[in-house]
This record gives structure tokens, C-alpha cells and sequence, in this order.
């Protein structure tokens, strides 16, 4: 009876102690979890505003938040695009000696098989893709999985999210190839062969955060830039 108290004793604070290393090691994990998205999502504004110059740059997760306190300035904006101090949505400008050297927004939506985030960035005018990134997702690797490759990224810079009436466009993927002869050739992008509802979600949640932003991004043309 004895030795059946001692072995139950004996299991029971082993259990503790187990216990307590497990929840202290997930609280651990958690948190170094945490501080990886965080440098994940720096890392890909600083990379859609063409930070560093040096794209095949390897970075260091120290290097990458150092960077982003240098380089960048989060703002908080109102629904009508106004710079206040609490507002509903987040601009990331890129700091130049010149004043806004770009502006970088979070876009994010459904795709095929999961929801795609990305930061989509403008140049200083208000109307010019300076850069996109798609950071996380489950599309088909070989097929919609390549929204996040450069190739893919790399045709959206220099497109534009008004016409040459100032009106806004959606930024378009379409299928197939743009050719030079197109006339809305200013806003659309090459497709992705295989991946068209992949292509048809990116577009959808584009069209969606650009028109959010829009009166941000209008007040910047409007004032020339800033």
C-alpha cells in the first residue's frame, strides 16, 4: 500500500514538472513564432518598396527590423484617406532624403485554396506600381503558387491604378500575355498558365484594397506628391 502511494506520489509530480516544462517551452515558441511573422511581413514591405536596392541581399532578422525602423514610417489613415493619428488603415512610406520615396499597402484575399497577404507598393505619384509581394499562401505549388515568384512580381512595376484621365483602374491579371498593342496594356499583367482562379482572386481582392485606399492615394496626386 505504501509503495503504491510512493509510485502515484512519484508519477503525479513527474506530471507537474513535465507539465510545466511543456507550457513554459510553448510560451517560448509562441513567442519567437510571433517575432518571425512580424520580421516575415517588414521583410516583404521593405522588399515591395524596393528595400534594399540590392535585391538578392541576404538579411539577417536584426538587419531586417533595423532596416525598417530606418527606412520606414507606418501611417495611420482615415476612410476618406486623411493622415491622422487613430485611423482605420495603415500606409507604410518609405523615408527618402527627397520626402516619400513610396507608399506600401497590405492587400490580402481569398485565392483558390487559401487566403494570399501581400503589400502592394506606389510610387511617390500616386498612380505607378513601384513593387507587389505575396508572402503567404497554400496555392498549387507550380501553378498558382507562383504569385510570389519574381518573375510573376516583377510585371506588375510600372503599372498603373488610373487612366489617363485620372480615373481609377483595377490592376488586372489576365490570361495570356499583354501584348504592346493593348490598349489597356497601362494596367494589366501577364497570367499565370494553369492558374486562372488563383489569377481571378488576386484580382477580386486588389481592386477591393485599392479602392479602400483610393482617397489616400488620390490625395497624394491631388497634392503632387509628399
Amino acid at each position: 500500500m505504501r509503495s503504491n502511494l510512493y509510485v502515484i506520489s512519484f508519477m503525479s509530480a513527474i506530471t507537474v514538472v513535465l507539465g510545466l516544462l511543456l507550457s513554459v517551452a510553448a510560451t517560448s515558441l509562441a513567442e519567437r513564432q510571433e517575432m518571425n511573422v512580424q520580421i516575415d511581413m517588414k521583410k516583404n514591405i521593405l522588399s515591395s518598396l524596393n528595400i534594399p536596392e540590392d535585391a538578392s541581399a541576404k538579411l539577417t532578422g536584426d538587419e531586417i527590423q533595423t532596416l525598417f525602423e530606418e527606412r520606414i514610417e507606418e501611417l495611420s489613415i482615415d476612410e476618406k484617406g486623411n493622415i491622422v493619428t487613430d485611423g482605420a488603415y495603415s500606409v507604410f512610406k518609405k523615408k527618402s532624403a527627397e520626402g516619400a520615396g513610396g507608399y506600401a499597402i497590405p492587400v490580402s484575399g481569398k485565392g483558390l485554396w487559401s487566403t494570399v497577404y501581400g503589400y502592394l507598393a506606389i510610387e511617390p505619384d500616386g498612380e505607378t506600381v513601384k513593387g507587389i509581394t505575396f508572402y503567404k499562401h497554400g496555392e498549387t505549388p507550380g501553378l498558382g503558387g507562383e504569385i510570389d515568384k519574381e518573375w510573376f512580381t516583377s510585371s506588375f512595376v510600372g503599372k498603373k491604378i488610373v487612366d489617363v484621365t485620372g480615373n481609377p483602374v483595377a490592376l488586372e491579371i489576365i490570361k495570356g500575355i499583354v501584348l504592346p498593342t493593348d490598349s489597356e496594356a497601362f494596367h494589366r499583367v501577364d497570367g499565370i498558365s494553369g492558374a486562372t482562379l488563383t489569377c481571378k482572386g488576386v484580382n477580386q481582392f486588389l481592386a477591393k484594397d485599392l479602392a479602400i485606399y483610393e482617397p489616400f492615394f488620390k490625395n497624394i496626386r491631388y497634392e503632387g506628391g509628399k
